[in-house]
């Protein structure tokens, strides 16, 4: 018996966020539409699955794609485990994906060395945990020592880079997904 199974996708939610993003009313909405009020909420509360044409109207009215909102929209209540064996082993340093699909979030473990030159910067907060071993993080220009046990927590827009201080580290990094418009984007200094 499998642990994954796919679930159709609750665009409702994807509808909601980008219309929120946007300041926008069901009204307004609509209005562009040339759909009613009741339906928009029925989309949005996941209670009625818009046809590909009314999805292309929403879309349009909300200066996206059906693409676009099918790309962020939620799989329907969806259970998945990622058993520890369903990779196969790698040498360290490795990288395991903790989460599969297209979620609103991202989390990766992270075994062995890390490439400490590369700098990352996400538009969405992020949380990154040391299961084993030691980390070495510089966040906007500051120097972080952790060990077994230790979280950050980064908020979005921070640039950091990061190295595994010892032999056998583990770091498990929680990210909300990129396509999710979790913050407003923040001025880049």
């Amino acid at each position: 018996m499998g642990d994954h199974k796919e679930q159709p996708l609750r665009v409702g939610a994807a509808v909601r966020r980008r219309r929120r993003a946007l300041e926008l009313t069901l009204a307004v909405v609509a209005e562009r539409s040339g759909l009613s009020v009741p339906f928009l909420s029925q989309v949005e509360n996941d209670r009625a699955r818009p046809s590909t044409s009314s999805l292309e109207k929403v879309a349009d009215a909300l200066r996206t794609t059906a693409v676009e909102l099918l790309a962020a929209a939620d799989p329907a209540c969806s259970v998945d485990v990622v058993r520890a064996d369903d990779t196969e082993p790698l040498p360290h340093p490795r990288t395991r994906s903790l989460v599969r699909g297209h979620h609103q979030m991202h989390a990766s473990e992270f075994t062995g060395d890390h490439d400490a030159g590369r700098e990352f910067q996400y538009r969405n907060d992020q949380l990154m945990y040391v299961a084993d071993g030691a980390v070495e993080i510089e966040a906007e220009g500051r120097a972080y020592r952790l060990g077994r046990g230790d979280t950050l927590y980064l908020t979005g827009g921070v640039r950091h880079r990061w190295r595994a201080a010892e032999s056998d580290t583990r770091v498990i990094v929680v990210a909300v997904a990129e396509h999710i418009e979790a913050v407003r984007d923040r001025p880049r200094r």
